[in-house]
């Protein structure tokens, strides 16, 4: 589905992609599909249609903002495709050790696709190495909760 809308602020740094009504209806998913979004053409990223309040948005993060060369109050060309593909989180090799040394590792398989990048994430984006140990021991300890 193929539409035009304004990339929305909302707070500081927060921006989405407004989805029409009948858009939403097009793809048939649902009122929170999974989707493929494309920008004016050009970068395309996965994501899903949130609501807030009545209105449904797809996030932009400041990272895809960038890589689309948008901002706030620019008016895109947006095309939305529902994802068929599975989502699916790599483990790092260190936290994977760690998941299987503590037994928690079916526990983290157990978790929805957001609640893993939420234990990944902060693995990976460690820039020292004593960050990253404490990190993955963090993600350790909160699957043993």
């Amino acid at each position: 589905m193929r539409f035009t809308t304004t990339v929305l602020q909302a707070r500081k740094t927060a921006t989405g992609l407004p989805v029409p009504p009948e858009v939403i209806e097009a793809l048939g998913a649902g009122k929170r599909p999974a989707v493929v979004v494309t920008l004016d053409g050009g970068h395309t990223y996965r994501s899903t249609v949130g609501v807030m309040g009545a209105q449904s948005l797809v996030p932009l993060s400041a990272a895809n903002r960038e890589a689309a060369g948008v901002q706030a109050g620019d008016t895109v060309e947006v095309t939305l495709e529902v994802d068929t593909m599975p989502r699916t989180v790599d483990l790092p090799d260190d936290l994977a050790a760690a998941l299987d040394a503590a037994g928690v590792r079916a526990a983290f398989e157990t978790l929805s696709n957001s609640r893993q990048r939420a234990l990944v994430d902060p693995v990976l984006a460690a820039k020292a190495p004593e960050t990253r140990v404490r990190r993955v021991a963090k993600a350790v300890e909160s699957l043993q909760a």
